[in-house]
């Protein structure tokens, strides 16, 4: 981070930008504001190039044609790994997690190679999509409450041991492997299946995005009224007996 500007990049928001991903973007950039933090959010579209000076790197879900066509621009590119290679932090969901991985499975059927950001592969689930409110508890090492969020995929995305779980769900499916385990996380590097937007769901997933670029262990308080009140509805519909 520069001694002045939190710079916020929101990737391919025209390809990857699902059930109001581009929610996350705003969210972190609100909850830096109300820490008196300067912010410049950066929104790089699939036909610019991805700069390497950003702090927090933010990636959406996409249909599965956008999604090929955001892989192979993001590899040609090669800017979003070197950003990481350079230690920014980057949170994606669900089409933009697959792509961090090694592999997923494209619109055609094909195998199409992703960045290798994070040691997961995704094939393709053969049963009934993963469709549904999600609670899951987060990996005690990131000291984050229970997240809760949407998800919508047919994508089965396995961990490898470079990798780990994000949280285990208590309610919805996750990474659709059946063990219970929702997204991953190495380092810097984070990924989820969860829409919602998952970070007005969990703003502490962005407060913590925002610590690790500032280098800190805490954040002054702010304010998380409206937060609490969308956490608390979707948490009750969800636990709530059909």
């Amino acid at each position: 981070m520069s001694e002045s500007t939190l710079r916020v990049v929101w990737v391919y928001p025209d390809l990857l930008s699902t059930y109001g991903d581009r929610g996350n973007a705003l969210v972190v950039e609100r909850r830096a504001r109300q820490r008196h933090l300067n912010v410049t959010r950066i929104d790089v579209r699939s036909d610019q190039a991805v700069p390497t000076s950003g702090d927090i790197y933010l990636i959406g879900g996409g249909e599965d044609r956008p999604q090929r066509l955001a892989a192979e621009r993001l590899r040609n590119d090669t800017g979003l790994v070197r950003a990481s290679e350079n230690g920014a932090i980057i949170f994606a969901v669900c089409a933009g997690y697959q792509i961090l991985g090694h592999e997923f499975v494209n619109d055609l059927g094909q195998r199409e190679p992703g960045l290798g950001l994070l040691d997961v592969w995704t094939t393709r689930g053969e049963g009934e999509r993963c469709v549904g409110d999600v609670l899951a508890d987060v990996d005690p090492t990131l000291g984050l409450p229970q997240l809760t969020g949407f998800e919508n995929h047919q994508g089965v995305t396995h961990l490898g041991q470079g990798v780990n779980p994000l949280a285990r769900v208590t309610a919805g499916r996750g990474n659709g492997t059946g063990d219970g385990t929702e997204g991953a996380w190495r380092d810097t590097v984070f990924g989820t299946y969860l829409h919602g937007p998952v970070m007005a769901r969990n703003p502490a997933v962005a407060d913590m995005l925002i610590k690790l670029a500032l280098d800190v262990n805490a954040l002054p308080p702010a304010d998380t009224t409206w937060y609490d009140a969308l956490r608390s509805e979707r948490i009750a519909a969800t636990t709530r007996p059909a």
